[in-house]
């Protein structure tokens, strides 16, 4: 589902704008992201993303964290959701990149327990856009 930032969604019988800036952070800060890996977030997380009916914005992130710029529906319940994309979002990595995690960790793990979600509505949209877009992604 392609958003944008201003687009105006009904659910039922009410019209919405919910958008939520979303951080995960990989276990003990580790820097385990490479390009690839963090491409293929990206494509678990539009899936994921799809299937709760969830637009994702924009998507984004750096060696040891991921940033997603949601939008979410009225019914959808975000820490259910955001537990999910922890869930299989690790599961996936950590099974299509298990020799480059080993590296990093020796249990099964990729995320830490934390997240940080916020609302959008303090900055403009546009704003958290662009520091998303302006991640320093990994080169290799």
């Amino acid at each position: 589902m392609s958003m944008t930032k201003n687009q105006i969604r009904s659910h039922h019988h009410c019209v919405y704008k919910i958008t939520y800036h979303l951080v995960l952070v990989t276990k003990y800060r580790r820097k385990c992201f490479t390009k690839e890996i963090l491409d293929r977030l990206q494509e678990i997380c539009k899936d994921i993303c799809e299937k709760w009916d969830i637009g994702l914005i924009e998507f984004s992130g750096e060696q040891d964290h991921i940033h997603l710029l949601l939008d979410f529906h009225p019914s959808a319940q975000p820490s259910k959701f955001v537990n999910n994309l922890k869930t299989v979002s690790s599961r996936l990595i950590r099974r299509d990149f298990s020799d480059h995690l080993a590296k990093f960790y020796w249990k099964p793990v990729m995320w830490t327990r934390a997240y940080c979600l916020l609302s959008a509505g303090g900055a403009p949209i546009d704003v958290i856009k662009q520091y998303i877009e302006n991640q320093e992604k990994p080169t290799e």
